[in-house]
């Protein structure tokens, strides 16, 4: 074995060995990479994810695609390498957040045009209406399943919140604020045991994490790269976070140990406003927007035993 030193000052192990059949060095190690998954049916922005890496599940959003460009309806959901259309949301936006399974999914707030607070979930066919939220909101984030979800940070006019909510399946009710007021952050876990991170506080972009155990926010460790408009998946311990926009689209990857944040594999494209459903070994990436053309592009995440040539 031997240990290699990045030009990102970290340090990656890994076995070395030379290749006679290509006269070069190469070498393996443990990482995450991003690869080309099926395309989207309907190109589109600020729509909302939920799922998995091989049953993902894709909703709403804003499509240029469109004639003439509108919010969106459709859902679609993933097989692992190409999307179907589902059933549609009974309420067209964009910039909400989702949760859950594709065959049990959660679909909360959002702008339609004007900010909402609907919520409705689908049964793997058809969405029906749920409890509203108690604070309407867009850009926001959120995590766990049909029946335990949380929904956190976001906009409700003409203010940036902190507020946090919890979904019983029945009706929403109140949890604890967050320490940093933002939206456009991304979030992941479940109720009981959720992560916050990144986003835009009332002054400024920010990289911090925060992690809630059922009842208060704590303070995590910050991401390397400042972003907002990101995605993200996975659980408290063990989150993804992806994309954004920082003075420019950025296509890193970021992964979370429940302590701090290592860089992954950067997105083949760089984009803002996308959506999110997996694991962190076996992430989904979809969506989004190039600023400011929309795009229906999915990647996919996986974390396995990488081969580089020196």
């Amino acid at each position: 074995m031997a240990r290699l030193t990045t030009t990102a000052n970290t340090t990656t192990v890994g076995s070395v060995w030379y290749n006679s059949t290509i006269n070069r060095l190469q070498f393996s190690y443990c990482g995450g990479v991003w690869s080309a998954g099926g395309s989207l049916i309907t190109g589109r922005t600020g729509l909302g994810g939920a799922g998995t890496q091989n049953e993902g599940l894709a909703f709403g959003g804003y499509s240029a695609f469109c004639f003439p460009a509108a919010l969106v309806s459709c859902t679609e959901e993933y097989d692992g390498s190409s999307w179907s259309a589902g059933g549609a949301l009974s309420t067209a936006r964009y910039n909400l957040s989702g949760a859950g399974t594709q065959s049990a999914g959660l679909a909360f707030g959002g702008c339609s045009p004007t900010i909402v607070g609907c919520t409705e979930e689908y049964n793997g066919c058809t969405w029906s209406t749920g409890c509203s939220m108690i604070t309407a909101r867009s850009f926001l984030a959120g995590a766990g399943t049909q029946d335990c979800a949380l929904a956190f940070g976001g906009f409700a006019s003409p203010a940036i919140v902190s507020c946090t909510e919890e979904y019983n399946g029945t009706s929403w009710c109140t949890g604890g604020t967050l320490i940093t007021a933002r939206c456009g952050l991304a979030g992941a876990g479940t109720q009981n045991a959720g992560l916050a991170f990144a986003g835009t506080s009332p002054s400024e972009l920010v990289s911090c994490t925060e992690l809630y155990d059922g009842a208060s926010w704590c303070t995590g460790g910050n991401l390397i790269t400042v972003r907002t408009k990101l995605a993200g998946t996975g659980t408290q311990n063990a989150g993804l976070a992806f994309g954004g926009y920082y003075g420019g689209l950025v296509s890193c990857t970021e992964e979370y140990d429940g302590t701090s944040w290592s860089a992954g594999g950067a997105l083949i494209v760089a984009r803002q406003n996308l959506a999110g459903a997996g694991t962190q070994n076996a992430g989904l990436a979809f969506g989004g927007d190039i600023n400011p053309v929309d795009i229906s592009c999915t990647e996919e995440y996986n974390v396995g035993i990488q081969t580089c040539t020196l």
